[in-house]
Formats: C-alpha cells, sequence, structure tokens
C-alpha cells in the first residue's frame, strides 16, 4: 500500500477523522510572531516553544504545577502543524486547557533540529504558569543544575 503509512489501515485512517474533524481556523489568517516582535494589541492565541529536552523538562514540569491532574500535558498523535496550530486552539477553548507536547510527525521532524520538540501553550495557561514561577521548581537547586547545563 502506497502513502506515509501513519495508520495500519484505511479504516483506521477513517475512524481516526471522524473524531477529528478538519481545523478551521478563527479567522481569515493566522499570524505567527516571535514572542519579542509582539505589540501591545497583539492578542495571541498559543504560544509555541520549540525546545530541548531540558527546556522542555521545565516547561513539562511548571505545567503540571498546579494542577491535582498528572495530564496537563497531552501528546496527541497528528501533523506537525496539529501540534502547534489545533491542538493548542482546541485546548484554549477547555475550562482547563492542556499544553501539547509536539512535533512528533515523522513528516514534519527533518523541518526541526534534530534535538528540538514543540511545547504550546494556550495563552490563558501561560499566564498561569508565568504566575507560578516565583513560587515552583524554578527557585531551586534542582533547576539550577538543569538551567546550568542548557546555558553551556
Amino acid at each position: 500500500m502506497e502513502g506515509e503509512r501513519y495508520k495500519k489501515s484505511p479504516e483506521l485512517v477513517e475512524e481516526y477523522l471522524k473524531n477529528h474533524p478538519p481545523f478551521k481556523a478563527p479567522a481569515r489568517y493566522l499570524v505567527f510572531k516571535r514572542w519579542d516582535s509582539l505589540l501591545e494589541t497583539d492578542e495571541p492565541m498559543a504560544i509555541v516553544f520549540f525546545a530541548a529536552p531540558d527546556v522542555l523538562s521545565g516547561l513539562f514540569t511548571l505545567a503540571n504545577f498546579d494542577a491535582v491532574d498528572p495530564n496537563g500535558v497531552i501528546a496527541p498523535m497528528g501533523s506537525g502543524c496539529s501540534s502547534i496550530v489545533s491542538y493548542p486552539l482546541a485546548e484554549s477553548k477547555s475550562i482547563n486547557p492542556r499544553c501539547v507536547l509536539g512535533m512528533f510527525d515523522v513528516s514534519a521532524r527533518p523541518c526541526v533540529p534534530k534535538n528540538t520538540l514543540t511545547f504550546a501553550i494556550p495563552m490563558r495557561r501561560f499566564a498561569e504558569m508565568v504566575q507560578n514561577m516565583d513560587e515552583s521548581f524554578l527557585i531551586t537547586g534542582s533547576w539550577n543544575a538543569v538551567r546550568n547545563r542548557i546555558n553551556k
């Protein structure tokens, strides 16, 4: 059988697609900007980090810092684009939005550095995470050891 072979059968793809309708953009355009290029008038819907494992460990831990549920981060199957656009935007509509670990799509992997994955955070959740930073593990010696390795 020809194709990408990310699912075992065409029937499985059909079932998958029943639960994952095509993404509908919230506006005519989706604008991606670097954080340092945002204007005061911009209203980001999500923040996307392209990060190495040590940075991801910090984001992952901070995303779960204030939650009882250990699933504050999800890694759903999908395209690279779905992990930075559709899933984070869907999560932003949730009562308890989760972060999305992604860029596992084998077709998208060559488009990012080999030790890089994505971590997408709905904006409301990002604001909560920022508020938690000063009382979290980020002020501990354990994080300092990781941070020192990141900064090398």
